[in-house]
């Protein structure tokens, strides 16, 4: 599973949906996790793949999963969810 964290240097949000992605994974515990984290102003390829207007999002193995920081509560759903565990 790939998780690609897309932020911005200037977003207030970013940082907050970093911790949880961190947190998440940990947390989870699944070496076939993988974590990305890409900015968006460095990266317009990945903004454009993925249609994103704005940050923080977060792709999980190429969709879209998350726009804005997600609760650890859903985003360890989603991804429990997703390995079936």
């Amino acid at each position: 599973m790939l998780i690609e964290v897309i932020t911005s240097p200037q977003c207030p949000h970013c940082p907050a949906a970093k911790r949880v992605v961190e947190e998440v994974v940990k947390k989870v515990s699944c070496d076939d996790i993988e974590v990305k984290y890409i900015d968006a102003t460095e990266d317009e390829g990945t903004v454009k793949k993925y249609n994103i207007m704005a940050v923080p999002t977060i792709v999980i193995d190429e969709e879209v999963a998350f726009i804005g920081a997600p609760s650890s509560e859903e985003l360890e759903k989603y991804l429990r969810e997703k390995l079936n565990r």
